[in-house]
């Protein structure tokens, strides 16, 4: 594949995943907002911030709707949904012919629906409307993806960028929790605590699929567990780096390339840390520096994909 066409695909898939990322915190903060507990709002809208990566000049002032519209709507803003959305629409459009027509036409309409949009006077209903318009817009493409376009080279690359975007993106977002929960300088009211233990696993999508296994029984400890280790469910850290690892594996093998030693090692090494680590241990080392490490570890897994895939010199292809 040429690293042009693997570069637009690993793209379209890490962008789309960001404003699915973004549209949750932002849903998930204003539903807490509707709570009076002793966790103050601008705490939460700064942790929502620092969570993704606290974007430069945006900072919470008080006013949810304008920082509402500067996460969704902002074109001048890199990380905006709608920033966002731009950019994979057109990573997707430089490699049209590679992708199905079904992919193409739901990703275009959204496209469309999102840059039409200006910010309305009724703002409460219209973030009602929008957030969950553009997240069933992102999984209608997700599921299209995988159901009409072949499960080769190109599929494995927007595999590839979906899995390291949702890995650092949840490392981030569990790190920042971490630091509030347990390094807040005292003990949370009962209340409050439960609430923001609700707020993390929905931030991760994962509340109902906690409770299946362990009950409405809220636990920080099996919290952890569950994002972090858990084998089965599709936004924990462990399946994330398992589904990146499976993806390189299958363009090794298929495309004939020889193994990225480099690239191989590092991912073994962060998928052994999560397959063999115990929650217990993860708290004994400090788990805050522990998910800093994973973070810092996608970034060198992202570097060492564009070396090997797509800024791969002539000698490296050569010896391919």
């Amino acid at each position: 594949m040429l690293s042009r066409v693997a570069d637009n695909l690993y793209w379209m898939s890490r962008y789309l995943e960001r404003a699915e990322h973004t549209l949750r915190l932002l849903d998930v903060n204003m539903g807490l907002m509707l709570d009076r507990s002793s966790m103050s709002a601008d705490s939460r809208w700064q942790r929502a911030l620092h969570a993704l990566g606290k974007p430069e000049g945006i900072t919470w002032e008080g006013d949810l709707y304008k920082l509402a519209y500067t996460l969704t709507l902002d074109g001048n803003l890199p990380s905006s949904v709608r920033s966002c959305i731009v950019a994979a629409r057109e990573n997707a459009r430089r490699v049209r012919e590679q992708i199905s027509t079904e992919q193409w036409q739901r990703l275009n309409r959204m496209f469309h629906n999102v840059t039409m949009l200006r910010y309305p006077e009724d703002a409460e209903n219209y973030l009602a409307e929008f957030i969950p318009a553009v997240l069933d817009g992102i999984h209608l493409f997700q599921g299209v993806t995988d159901t009409t376009m072949s499960h080769g080279e190109g599929w494995q690359f927007i595999q590839m960028g979906r899995y390291i975007e949702r890995a650092s993106a949840t490392a981030s977002l569990i790190e920042v929790y971490h630091h509030d929960l347990l390094r807040s300088g005292g003990p949370m009211e009962e209340h409050t605590e439960y609430l923001e233990l609700v707020g993390l696993l929905r931030s991760c999508t994962a509340f109902e699929a906690y409770c299946k296994v362990y009950t409405a029984d809220l636990n920080y400890e099996r919290i952890l567990d569950f994002i972090v280790l858990n084998a089965e469910f599709p936004h924990s850290l462990r399946y994330s780096i398992d589904r990146l690892r499976e993806a390189l594996e299958t363009i090794h093998r298929d495309s004939g390339r020889h193994p990225a030693d480099d690239l191989m090692r590092l991912t073994g090494r962060v998928q052994s840390s999560l397959g063999f680590m115990q929650i217990s241990e993860v708290l004994a080392q400090d788990a805050g520096v522990y998910l800093r490490t994973i973070v810092r570890q996608c970034r060198e897994i992202h570097d060492l994909i564009y070396k090997r895939y797509i800024h791969y010199s002539v000698q490296m292809a050569l010896a391919d």
